[in-house]
């Protein structure tokens, strides 16, 4: 698989217009080459679809973004940005357990507040998979990878753990890949969800804050769980 570079880019100063149509402009361009480059992909979109899908000059590409690759890299990172500041929000000490897992499962959920938005986002993540230009390993080096040490931080404060033994420790590892993975299916498999049990509603802001809520509850049951087996485990415990 030819893995292709996208850089970091330096927008060109914006044109001299008003600073509400620059703005619009802008989203416009950020809006369509999300959609399209969920549905088709970097290489294979061009700025003059980006352009005329957003109703601009191709120039505007360059103005706004530096070069399409700009664009791209806004698309991919920008429209779920909600989680900036995550890790000291999930990963806070004075924090209980139940009340850290549900600011973990409400950052994790809330995208999915945006509807469509959110949709292409996930689409647009698995493109990057199959045609990977190292936007993935950012976002694994500064989002995923922190939410995931954040978590396994929690965990292991409630288990007694230092930060250090928590990562040394496989099945604490285990506990907190299961527990983000309840609220990572529900992106992943959220049409399938949506689908099977239209009840659950994953469109409706009170719907996903239900979800957090259940979450908080069903992680909280796998970390008991986890809690009765080193209890089952350890030397001297009864058969």
């Amino acid at each position: 698989m030819r893995r292709m570079n996208v850089p970091a880019t330096t927008p060109r100063p914006a044109p001299n217009d008003a600073g509400a149509d620059r703005q619009a402009a802008r989203q416009r361009l950020l809006h369509a080459g999300l959609r399209l480059f969920a549905q088709q992909g970097f290489a294979k979109t061009s700025t003059r679809e980006l352009a005329e899908a957003a109703g601009v000059n191709v120039a505007a590409i360059s103005y706004y973004f530096g070069d399409k690759a700009g664009l791209y890299r806004a698309a991919f990172f920008e429209p779920l940005c909600g989680s900036a500041g995550g890790v000291p929000a999930v990963d806070d000490a004075a924090r209980a357990l139940d009340d850290a897992l549900r600011e973990f499962f409400r950052q994790m959920l809330e995208p999915l507040k945006h509807g469509d938005t959110s949709r292409l986002c996930m689409k647009l993540r698995f493109r990057e998979m199959l045609e990977p230009t190292g936007l993935w390993d950012e976002e694994l080096a500064q989002d995923i990878g922190p939410m995931h040490g954040a978590l396994l931080r929690v965990v292991g404060r409630h288990f007694g753990l230092a930060a250090a033994a928590a990562v040394d420790d496989v099945e604490l590892q285990r506990l907190a890949v299961c527990i983000a993975g309840l609220a990572v299916h529900l992106h992943v498999g959220r049409d399938i969800v949506d689908t099977l049990t239209p009840a659950l509603n994953t469109a409706d802001d009170a719907a996903v804050d239900r979800w957090v809520e259940r979450l908080v509850m069903y992680a909280r049951a796998m970390v008991d769980a986890e809690a009765a087996r080193r209890r089952a485990a350890a030397p001297g415990a009864s058969a």
